[in-house]
């Protein structure tokens, strides 16, 4: 039996006064996947995510959610988005924008819809307050229970945890852990954000020039991610001189030498010790998600 994802894209175009935003794009997202959307501004992530959600048509190629075509009917009320501006009455309590909302559904069991996505993104006691006096991260997460009013197998995201604080990011993250982990839901989200999506994603897409140039999950991503040993010593830029002439890539960064691709720690103070440094502080390392895309960015530029 074929596998079933979430979404599963081939091929898609898309072009805008002659201009290609997709260009055969190729995606899969897992069911059950918290999928971390990557790339730089105009790359064609919100074009995709637009093209999802059916607010697009796509000039060819197929788009599948679940299995069936995403104009399928039945499929449509199945997916929940929050793309760009939360869509609210300005001077309407946070209640009453979700009461709309649901009416506008044709939702049944109102009030208890209503009371299960508070619950979710932690705002059962901020009800009443009216919308133009919630604070943006507070505005996010009434977005977030407007897609997910009607219980959603999939709930679109693009970049909803950017401009907020620390509370607001954690606060963010914890509630996408949880529609993914307790509620069987499906998470696209887009972000530019990318320690912070790396805290929460089990999948990632890198987008690039309208076409998704990889795909990994999590894991791949542990695998993949380059070692390395950060140290400090007295004298900084003697001890990256005497570094590179052993090792292939050393630099400087956030006050550390970063010696690249080695496990051996105790080599690397050997050595160092031999030529006269003395070694304050050692770690090893891997690098990230954030720096893995840099990589990955610039290998793709240096092969144009």
């Amino acid at each position: 039996m074929e596998k079933v994802n979430a979404i599963e894209i081939r091929g898609l175009t898309k072009s805008f006064k002659g201009m290609y935003a997709l260009n055969g794009l190729n995606m899969t997202v897992p069911i059950g996947s918290i999928y971390g959307f990557i790339g730089e501004n105009g790359s064609g992530k919100s074009t995709t995510e637009k093209l999802i959600c059916g607010l697009l048509v796509p000039d060819s190629g197929s788009i599948k959610l679940f299995g069936k075509d995403y104009t399928d009917p039945g499929v449509r009320v199945r997916v929940g988005a929050l793309i760009e501006n939360v869509g609210c009455f300005k001077g309407s309590s946070v209640y009453t924008n979700l009461k709309m909302q649901a009416i506008n559904l044709n939702l049944e069991n109102i009030e208890e819809e209503i009371d299960r996505v508070l619950k979710i993104v932690r705002m059962e006691e901020s009800r009443n307050i009216k919308f133009k006096n919630c604070s943006l991260g507070m505005k996010q997460r009434i977005g977030i229970a407007m897609a997910l009013l009607g219980d959603p197998a999939l709930l679109i995201l693009d970049e909803p945890i950017n401009g907020l604080d620390t509370d607001g990011m954690r606060i963010m993250r914890e509630i996408l852990v949880d529609i993914s982990k307790n509620y069987g839901c499906t998470v696209l989200i887009s972000s530019h954000i990318l320690g912070e999506l790396e805290k929460i994603a089990t999948h990632y897409g890198i987008i690039r020039q309208g076409r998704v140039i990889q795909e990994l999950s999590s894991k791949d991503l542990e695998g993949r991610s380059r070692v390395f040993v950060s140290l400090k010593t007295k004298d900084m830029c003697n001890a990256k001189d005497i570094l590179k002439r052993k090792y292939e890539k050393v630099k400087e960064e956030d006050g550390y030498l970063r010696v690249y691709d080695v496990n051996e720690s105790e080599n690397i103070v050997e050595y160092l010790l031999k030529e006269g440094h003395v070694v304050s502080e050692i770690k090893k390392n891997k690098i990230g998600l954030e720096e893995y895309y840099i990589e990955l960015m610039s290998d793709k530029e240096g092969k144009k």
